[in-house]
């Protein structure tokens, strides 16, 4: 082969390569606008196909459905005659954040009790109002915030837990300012509840947090991304999800090795309780074992038989509810 076919052969397989290099970075960033930038996943109504897959995992038995509907309509009631107001805060990166605060009717002047409940991934406030509702009936002044990008907040990238659990310190500032002598109790379901179990970590957690619920967490991002990019778009997660990762901090500006829950258990001063369902599709119930076992707080671990994903306060109300109870007359008082 004479030199100048040899150049037209390195050349050709030089541009074959930049095409792949160019081709390869355009779909890891569709994957990440696709899991994790709600207004794209919208125009691919891969949102939708989301949350159609994710009620399909779920346990769909009889009691599980009346259980829910029941308190749904009970939280239905309540929000009519509940005293609330919404609020708002601004992030450091100039997102306006928006939340619901159910206020207490507690006279009682030495009630300074205060709850803070996070929805989960693609999730809204108004799925959380049935928790809002229980916590309200128990004399807790409520919020219930809407986390970046969901919901009427703003933002650009879903946080998995990491940007959001900055930006909740927003709503722990505005409870101080309301309530000097707040004791406040965290209570997050899925992505909300990895959320609030990385906040326990930071060593400028307010003292006020008294405790924190954590239903249905996983254990960190970077797993539950790799699990997803296989079973919603059919691809390996190697080398993906790493790829994802370069762009992620690139355009969303956090890296998702950084979103560790399992990380922050094992730093984490505020009493825990960790709950799951057995039968979790979504996230294996051995991450909240996981969890329980690297933390170096005082925890209790509540896993319920025959639950789905974020079902277990539906599976069996009267365990999770008395569990929840029982831990916060020992650590939030």
């Amino acid at each position: 082969m004479n030199v100048k076919r040899k150049r037209k052969v390195f050349k050709i397989l030089f541009i074959t390569i930049l095409l792949l290099v160019v081709l390869y970075f355009i779909l890891v960033n569709f994957l990440v606008s696709a899991a994790l930038v709600p207004s794209f996943m919208r125009k691919l109504e891969s949102f939708q196909r989301i949350t159609d897959e994710s009620y399909a995992a779920q346990v769909q038995t009889s009691d599980i459905q009346v259980t829910r509907q029941l308190a749904l309509n009970h939280t239905n009631e309540w929000l009519e005659a509940v005293d609330s107001q919404t609020i708002s805060a601004v992030t450091d990166d100039g997102y306006t954040l928006i939340a619901k605060e159910f206020i207490s009717q507690d006279d009682n002047a030495n009630n300074h009790k205060w709850a803070l409940v996070l929805h989960g991934y693609t999730g809204w406030k108004e799925e959380m109002y049935p928790f809002a509702c229980w916590y309200h009936e128990q004399g807790y002044r409520v919020i219930v915030p809407d986390l970046r990008c969901q919901g009427e907040s703003e933002g650009d990238f879903i946080g998995m837990g990491w940007t959001d659990h900055y930006d909740c310190n927003l709503w722990i500032n505005y409870i101080l300012s309301q309530d000097e002598d707040a004791c406040i109790v965290i209570h997050g379901q899925s992505m909300g509840a990895a959320t609030a179990l990385m906040m326990t970590s930071e060593d400028d957690l307010s003292d006020h947090v008294a405790a924190v619920v954590a239903d249905s967490s996983y254990t960190d991002a970077y797993s539950m991304f790799g699990d997803k990019v296989k079973e919603w778009f059919y691809l390996p997660a190697f080398p993906l999800v790493d790829s994802a990762r370069l762009v992620l901090r690139l355009r969303g500006g956090y890296d998702l090795m950084d979103a560790s829950a399992l990380d922050a258990v094992a730093k984490s001063n505020t009493p825990t309780l960790f709950i799951h369902g057995a039968a979790d599709a979504m996230i294996s119930v051995q991450m909240s074992k996981d969890l329980h076992d690297a933390a170096t707080c005082e925890n209790e671990l509540l896993i319920i038989d025959g639950a789905g994903h974020a079902q277990a306060q539906d599976k069996d109300p009267e365990a999770y509810y008395e569990t929840i109870r029982e831990f916060l007359d020992k650590y939030s008082q």
